[in-house]
């Protein structure tokens, strides 16, 4: 039954995040003509920097939740409402640093001053979006975390394509666009809990503080594992090649959302489970999620020609052989997501922050050795080898807390290497049209089959009330 809802809520959240991302990609044709390649770029150096700060300004204390739900079980309503308020107390330290050093401010993040007071609005109120939205997922409770993320993405974009064409300044009405839904809904959040508890338990502060800090240098590195390679390539091979592999990237973020949305399902299931000490149950369930997982990305492989067509056209075809190490590396992410959960339950999270800095000095490294040996194709398999490192360290460090027997991991391995030798042969096919469309229904008729084999279990999950 549990293992029926954590497949059951995966589709749900990847369905509603497609749907989510999707808006994203019909609109961003929109702003490109709408707007100058001059200010699109703002716009992107502007939303670049806010997701930085927000992992410093916000504290990631929405990570304490996977373990504070059963901690603090019957306090729950007055735990959010007091990370809440410890977000909005953190946020306004680094605003009032910013009133105070604005012009060095500005000058560091290349930022517009009269756009850094809309760059804090959005860090005061999205935070208390995200501790309710994470909240009512560990409560199974999907429809009001999808209803206000569906809120937030379609009121940014509608607002924001209304504001560009009505508006002088194009740029100021993109970035108003996109803040102000963020500061009206989190506003009602807030007032909420304002209401309802109007309480500020320290006790708490104490308690996610020493789980959510170390945290903060793990998704600091992630973006730098992320995003190293970009800027290598930029500086080594040229802005044409950085288009080519952007937009492979771009492709590959179809299969980050899968990761993101599967796992937010996941998460809160794990908790449960590992606060019932049904490790067994966790166990099993462990090698058909990594394989469930592991068939949607190689489906994506291989229909990769066809997306870059319709994303970018003939002039960006050479971008599919960056996409087989980009979907590897994918693989490797969703992974480590899973013994990253198991970490969090335990409250042993020092241990991911050394592991993120190591996978991204590796990467770092190899980027320099490899990208002037072989082009902008070497960034995405220096990225994956970082990633590997990164599934293989946490595996240790899940090892380490005595939590070895929670997933099969001799199993999930041979997966790992067998799914990334599959997907890495797919190179040999990816040109051939023909060769590749017969290797593509073969895969779906034989995911089909295995479908209507066990039609009943599927049914089951996707049923009400099961």
């Amino acid at each position: 039954m549990h293992e029926r809802k954590a497949i059951k809520s995966g589709i749900w959240f990847t369905a509603s995040n497609f749907l989510i991302k999707g808006i994203g990609f019909i609109t961003t044709p929109i702003f490109t003509r709408l707007l100058t390649k001059a200010e699109f770029g703002e716009f992107n150096n502007f939303t670049t920097w806010v997701n930085i700060l927000l992992i410093l300004t916000s504290l990631n204390l929405e990570s304490s939740l996977i373990r504070a739900r059963f901690d603090f079980e019957d306090d729950l309503d007055e735990y959010i409402f007091s990370m809440q308020v410890l977000s909005l107390l953190s946020t306004g330290i680094w605003f009032l640093f910013s009133v105070i050093f604005r012009g060095a401010f500005c000058s560091l993040f290349s930022v517009d001053d009269k756009y850094v007071n809309a760059m804090f609005l959005y860090l005061f109120f999205f935070p208390l979006i995200n501790l309710f939205q994470n909240m009512e997922r560990f409560k199974y409770q999907y429809k009001y975390t999808v209803a206000s993320s569906l809120i937030v993405s379609v009121g940014s974009s509608l607002l924001s394509v209304l504001l560009v064409m009505v508006m002088n300044d194009k740029l100021a009405g993109r970035i108003i666009g996109y803040v102000f839904p963020v500061i009206v809904l989190g506003l009602i959040i807030f007032i909420y809990y304002l209401i309802k508890i109007h309480k500020v338990e320290i006790r708490f502060w104490k308690y996610a503080l020493p789980f959510a800090l170390p945290f903060i240098p793990h998704l600091l590195s992630m973006l730098l594992l992320g995003g190293m390679d970009k800027v290598m390539i930029k500086h080594i091979c040229g802005a044409e090649d950085l288009a080519l592999y952007s937009l492979a990237y771009s492709v590959g973020s179809l299969i980050t959302i899968l990761v993101t949305s599967i796992n937010n399902a996941y998460s809160p299931w794990l908790g449960e489970q590992l606060s019932q000490d049904n490790i067994n149950r966790v166990n099993r369930f462990s090698v058909k999620y990594v394989a469930l997982f592991v068939y949607m990305a190689v489906a994506t492989i291989l229909i990769t020609p066809e997306i870059l067509m319709i994303l970018g056209g003939k002039a960006y075809m050479d971008a599919i052989y960056v996409m087989p190490p980009v979907t590897a590396g994918c693989i490797m992410q969703f992974i480590y997501c899973m013994y990253v959960n198991v970490e969090q339950y335990e409250k042993k999270t020092t241990g991911m922050a050394f592991a993120s800095m190591i996978a991204a000095a590796i990467n770092g490294v190899l980027n320099a050795i490899f990208i002037p040996m072989y082009g902008y194709i070497a960034a995405a398999y220096t990225t994956y080898i970082g990633y590997l490192c990164l599934m293989l360290m946490h595996m240790f460090l899940v090892n380490r807390i005595g939590m070895r027997k929670v997933y099969q991991n001799t199993k999930i391995v041979v997966i790992a290497i067998l799914s990334s030798a599959l997907i890495f042969a797919a190179n040999l096919i990816l040109g051939n049209r023909l060769l590749r469309y017969i290797v593509l229904v073969i895969y779906l008729i034989v995911g089909i089959a295995f479908v209507m084999k066990h039609r009943n279990y599927f049914q089951a999950i996707l049923s009400k009330g099961k």
